[in-house]
């Protein structure tokens, strides 16, 4: 009998981003008000900026938009993570990225599950951003073991998923029966639960440590705690959300509002309070909230170093975290510092600033076939173009921001400096992959594949 054929990982990632977001619309329905509204934000700009529509055609941007999400989970234990990645993997998503959130008072590190390679994110560009519980940052001992020990007690994949993993590892793929039966068996890892596993005195003993500790031991699986969409105007949909019942948070995290948007912006809505059954009592937990982004040009390592410099020159001027009584300030400090840094992609290419994405403009595919000058004059004679490669990643300074903004002022700690990112990897049982070393690959195929069509 021959074997049937293998789903490819890209399709079962898309089908199971698609049943993520379905779960998560009928577990929290505000996400549902919140994917209207960014549709009909994404709407609007497209006919009001006829050129942003045309540069998401060439980009093929357009047709991935509205499935466009990322997910975010905080795991455990090094064997979650371990095991995570494994399960990640039959969808062909790898960690990119290493992110430290301790300096901003989280007690996780974390990487971002994704596709690597630009046709498969084009298939589905879903990420979920995953971390890991910095259980030696707990400072009492006692509560150190017993979160310790309520970790190890729990499994937060079910036996079929886990004999799925294995077999896709050992078959090399799933075919399109069990990659369906995969999706609903993972999904159950993601899923919200009513019931806690401890009490409400150990729950306020973890909470009060930290909340985000308290998300993470009290419960027997790691829920889905944000589903994010992508819009092309974060402003527009900041403006609109308390007109849909839905109340954003005071500042948007990331670059100030540009013509030509840089890495990522990002803002949300404040977690739900909800129901809880812990063993011995009724009470409430907040854990889940909505969060919307809008993506801008990856940029290259100088163009990072600019931005963190600019950014931190204006949090150093605010001289406190961004708030909702210093929001209009730090939107000030922030669009002035960042005049520094070039808002047109010309520049911000002459400068080595930022990735791009070159292709073949139509008088270069109708260009006699011969030796050709450098790069520089083949965009000046009309032959190239560019378009700016979208950031695929997130931004430490934003993630804390949105996680601190949901967690309670009340309940943030504050952590010295502390990655630690050879013990992570150790935990997750392979190296992260460099984010900024996938753009420039990415960056250099679209040249070589230019500068081959001009030879041929």
């Amino acid at each position: 009998m021959p074997t049937p054929r293998h789903i490819s990982p890209d399709d079962i990632r898309k089908d199971f981003s698609k049943a993520m977001s379905d779960m998560y619309r009928e577990e929290v329905p505000l996400y549902g008000a919140l994917l209207e509204l960014v549709a009909d934000t994404n709407a609007r700009a497209l006919a009001s900026d006829p050129d942003l529509a045309r540069q998401l055609q060439r980009t093929g941007e357009i047709q991935r938009l509205d499935m466009e999400r990322h997910g975010a989970i905080r795991l455990g234990t090094a064997l979650e993570l371990a095991t995570i990645s494994r399960l990640f993997a039959v969808m062909g998503m790898q960690p990119v990225g290493y992110y430290d959130l301790t300096p901003a008072g989280v007690p996780v590190h974390s990487t971002a599950f994704r596709a690597v390679h630009e046709s498969a994110l084009q298939t589905s560009p879903f990420r979920v951003f995953t971390s890991l519980l910095r259980l030696e940052l707990i400072e009492n001992l006692e509560l150190r073991a017993f979160a310790e020990a309520a970790l190890g007690k729990r499994s937060i994949f079910t036996p079929r998923a886990l004999a799925l993993i294995e077999q896709a590892e050992a078959d090399g793929g799933l075919n399109a029966n069990d990659a369906q039966a995969f999706i609903q068996q993972a999904l159950e890892t993601f899923r919200w639960h009513h019931t806690a596993t401890v009490s409400a005195a150990q729950y306020q003993q973890l909470s009060a440590q930290h909340r985000l500790i308290a998300d993470v031991v009290a419960f027997k699986g790691p829920h889905i705690n944000h589903l994010t969409p992508r819009t092309l105007d974060i402003d527009r949909v900041q403006a609109d959300m308390p007109g849909k019942g839905i109340t954003p948070k005071a500042v948007i995290e990331g670059p100030p509002r540009r013509q030509c948007p840089i890495l990522l912006r990002q803002t949300s809505f404040k977690a739900l309070d909800e129901a809880i059954a812990f063993t011995d009592a009724t009470g409430s937990h907040s854990a889940r909230f909505g969060e919307i982004e809008q993506r801008g040009v990856a940029l290259t390592p100088k163009g990072r170093a600019l931005y963190d410099q600019l950014l931190n020159a204006a949090r150093d001027e605010l001289g406190a975290l961004p708030n909702e009584a210093n929001a209009q300030r730090y939107t000030e400090l922030m669009e002035q510092h960042f005049q520094a840094f070039p808002d047109n992609h010309r520049a911000m290419r002459e400068q080595g600033l930022a990735f791009f994405r070159y292709f073949l403009t139509d008088k270069g595919r109708a260009a006699d076939k011969s030796p050709r000058p450098n790069l520089d004059a083949l965009l000046e004679a009309g032959y190239v173009a560019i378009e700016p490669l979208v950031y695929e990643d997130f931004l430490p300074v934003s993630a804390a921001g949105i996680f601190q903004s949901n967690l309670g002022d009340a309940a943030q700690s504050h952590y010295a400096a502390n990655a630690n990112q050879a013990e992570f990897e150790q935990a997750l049982g392979r190296q992260t992959i460099d984010e900024l070393q996938l753009y420039a690959d990415t960056q250099q195929r679209s040249i070589d594949a230019c500068l081959q069509a001009l030879r041929t």
